[in-house]
């Protein structure tokens, strides 16, 4: 593995091999693609190979391509679905991801403090730093044809059931939201097409009961609602002031109890104050391995991808992944 100042070098340098993928299905790729292209030919930024995606379920596909390539840098224009099946495939290898923001949420791009504007972005990839960040791995019980979106499998090779992630791994009423968020009414409002389908499905939706063991010690919850993140932000907003991809930490969090009002008042308090509460609260629990066990069993949600059974452990990959960050994100 070169240095990170290798790294940069070779990317900025004349032999300098780099990819670009962007997802045309995203919210925003379709309508983007064109304009990302003027503005990484205006930034200077030149491509060996670009591949304009019409078909997720080709991505793994292309991704190994891409690995054949050999690149010095690999950026991605999509959600975080398509950033998760980047990561999947680019996790301990020497290779630098930059991403565009063309999804919906951008929940990984906002952890790296990226801009989410086209053009900032761009600028950022031209300007920016390469940076070692966490990532997660997440090993549940296997199920056939559990894919929420068909994005395909984050985590390259991975055996079913076992996958790298980016940010989030995600229990109870988010998975039936992803299950169910209309995809055309997510194209036209964006985040708050979540939101109204999070509304239409919770009077219906169930409570369950969760078991949580860290090291030694073993806590049990009933909620709506089990978060286990890696980056520092869900749904578009922030989880606390001082989490990071780069903290060596993944934070355990509930909204809400077993009542459905308390999901409801608990998420609203996420949005509002999320950005002035610390990892240090009660709220959280912080670790770098947990195993957690559902009753009933439930489905989860790895990344915006549905992806196994409970029960399942979740380990922390500290420092596994590069990316391009702007020069102000404090690399650990």
């Amino acid at each position: 593995m070169r240095s990170k100042p290798e790294l940069e070098a070779a990317i900025r340098g004349p032999q300098g091999r780099a990819v670009l993928v962007v997802n045309a299905r995203s919210r925003r790729g379709r309508k983007k693609f064109g304009a990302a292209r003027r503005l990484l030919s205006q930034a200077g930024l030149t491509f060996d190979h670009v591949f304009p995606v019409t078909d997720p379920d080709r991505l793994p596909a292309i991704f190994r391509e891409v690995l054949d390539l050999e690149p010095d840098l690999v950026v991605v224009g999509g959600g975080d679905g398509t950033v998760a099946e980047a990561v999947g495939h680019l996790t301990h290898r020497d290779i630098a991801l930059g991403v565009l923001p063309l999804g919906t949420t951008n929940n990984f791009s906002r952890s790296l403090e990226l801009p989410q504007d086209l053009a900032g972005a761009v600028r950022a990839l031209r300007e920016g730093k390469v940076a070692d960040v966490d990532v997660g791995w997440f090993s549940g019980t296997a199920t056939t044809g559990n894919a929420a979106s068909g994005n395909g499998q984050a985590g390259g090779d991975a055996p079913e059931g076992r996958h790298i992630f980016a940010n989030m791994v995600s229990l109870g009423l988010s998975v039936e939201v992803a299950r169910n968020v209309p995809h055309g009414l997510k194209r036209v409002i964006g985040r708050s097409a979540y939101a109204l389908t999070a509304a239409r499905l919770l009077p219906r939706h169930e409570a369950f009961k969760a078991t949580i063991r860290i090291g030694g010690e073993t806590r049990e919850l009933r909620t709506h609602q089990l978060n286990v993140a890696n980056g520092a932000h869900h749904s578009g907003q922030r989880i606390a002031r001082d989490a990071s991809p780069d903290d060596r930490l993944l934070a355990v969090y509930r909204l809400g109890d077993e009542r459905r009002l308390r999901l409801a008042s608990a998420t609203a308090r996420h949005v509002l104050t999320g950005q002035w509460r610390s990892l240090d609260e009660d709220a959280f629990l912080t670790t770098d391995e947990v195993h957690i066990e559902t009753d009933p069993p439930l489905r989860v949600d790895v990344d915006g991808e549905i992806r196994g059974l409970t029960p399942v452990t979740v380990r922390l990959l500290g420092n596994a992944l590069r990316v391009i960050v702007p020069q102000s994100f404090v690399d650990t």
